[in-house]
């Protein structure tokens, strides 16, 4: 048995390390990606939704990974409890939160695109109320080589032909058929941005969702370990 609560105890540190991961990569992520995406504000809201709950997951299982270990150390049946209750919350959130992302989809990526046609209006305005937002998106245009958000140049409105403007502007050395277009005398990027911010939004999916899969994995593990000391340390 004392061999056996030796072992289990050594493994609990495990979900503390992958808590700091998971919360580590999570607020990479975050950080980064708001620096890419600040000219689109208006989208953080749903890129970043899933971000920010495996930032709370990964700060959860540090503290239960933590209980876990001060329970079988101190062989606590009360502690041990605790863990395997908040261990298997997460895991019913986490199922739940799948199921309804898988489910509605479509509804997400139908309200990412009005949100990016609520953004157009502001690349439209010439009343100078969105003069930063327009700035900061012509510098999320030059680092991504895209122009506009779903139409391209269209969804500058009348701010595309002023006098001097150098929106979508395409740089000479870069202007190949792949990349730019000739649109009103001179060469723009043809790529709408909204193409590059769905991409980036569905490369974050993917982290978050390899994430969440080794994450469910560890979780299981949590569970099984932590019954079977519980169970361990009653019939001692």
């Amino acid at each position: 048995v004392k061999k056996l609560l030796s072992f289990l105890t050594c493994l609990y540190f495990i979900p503390q390390v992958c808590g700091s991961i998971i919360l580590g990569v999570s607020i990479w992520i975050r950080v980064s990606g708001s620096q890419q995406v600040n000219a689109c504000s208006h989208t953080s809201t749903i890129m970043f939704a899933g971000v920010n709950l495996l930032i709370a997951v990964g700060a959860i299982i540090m503290v239960l990974g933590f209980l876990g270990c001060c329970g079988a150390i101190k062989e606590s049946r009360c502690m041990l409890m605790l863990f395997f209750i908040g261990l298997l919350l997460i895991v019913i959130l986490q199922i739940t939160g799948g199921v309804l992302g898988a489910v509605y989809r479509s509804q997400v990526e139908s309200a990412l695109n009005n949100t990016l046609r609520t953004s157009v209006d502001a690349l439209q305005s010439t009343s100078g109320a969105y003069k930063e937002y327009q700035e900061e998106f012509q510098k999320f245009e030059r680092e991504n080589q895209c122009c506009g958000l779903l139409e391209g140049p269209e969804d500058w409105g009348q701010n595309f032909n002023k006098p001097s403007s150098i929106i979508c502007q395409c740089e000479t050395e870069t202007s190949s058929s792949d990349l730019c277009t000739y649109y009103q005398g001179r060469y723009i990027y043809q790529k709408p941005c909204g193409e590059v911010i769905m991409k980036k939004l569905k490369d974050n999916l993917i982290i978050i969702m390899g994430i969440s899969f080794g994450l469910a994995v560890i979780e299981i593990l949590g569970l099984v370990f932590s019954m079977t000391l519980y169970c361990q340390i009653g019939r001692k």
